[in-house]
């Protein structure tokens, strides 16, 4: 477990980090791109959780916790260290689609565009699944030149999948929806 005895330890007044591994990386490297865009949809996601009262409260503790295996499985770019290191796995993945077509089959099917607006819960969800999505870019752009777990890069996929259907859970089970009307 982890044990934080002192929050500042000056290692990285020279613009770099240290990665799990000890490896250390300038703060704008993409791997860092990637492990920061991941932390700020988790943060996005506790602001939903004040919104939602509630709701999908035991499904979105569960996403931050992913989520914060997801920043440790991008924070060890190797398997070659000393320990078992923390990647997302295909259960993972497969929890987050079951929870999609749950909470799916209870909408009407989309017969347009839909804004990200309606009520403060579905804003927030629409606006943590568009960083989730900036998550899911930088992690591809990152795949580019270094390796990604591929079930990492499906879990993002996934959960912005997800937190669109929870948005439009959270209109009224999309009957408050706001549709997009090309040229207004």
């Amino acid at each position: 477990m982890v044990k934080l005895n002192k929050i500042y330890t000056r290692t990285g007044d020279d613009g770099k980090t240290g990665l799990a591994d000890g490896s250390r990386r300038s703060k704008d490297d993409s791997r860092l791109a990637a492990i920061g865009s991941v932390d700020e949809a988790n943060a996005a996601l506790g602001l939903v959780r004040l919104q939602s009262h509630g709701d999908f409260d035991d499904l979105l503790c569960v996403v931050q916790n992913d989520l914060f295996d997801l920043g440790a499985d991008l924070a060890t770019p190797s398997d070659d260290i000393a320990w078992t290191p923390v990647r997302i796995r295909s259960p993972q993945v497969t929890a987050l689609e079951a929870a999609l077509d749950r909470h799916n089959d209870e909408l009407n099917p989309l017969t347009s565009f839909i804004l990200p607006a309606g009520n403060a819960l579905s804003a927030h969800l629409h606006l943590a699944r568009t960083v989730v999505r900036r998550a899911e870019r930088d992690a591809v752009t990152l795949n580019r030149t270094e390796p990604v777990n591929p079930e990492a890069l499906k879990y993002l996929n996934r959960l912005s999948d997800l937190l669109f259907v929870l948005a439009r859970h959270a209109n009224d089970k999309g009957r408050a929806d706001v549709l997009w009307v090309p040229g207004q």
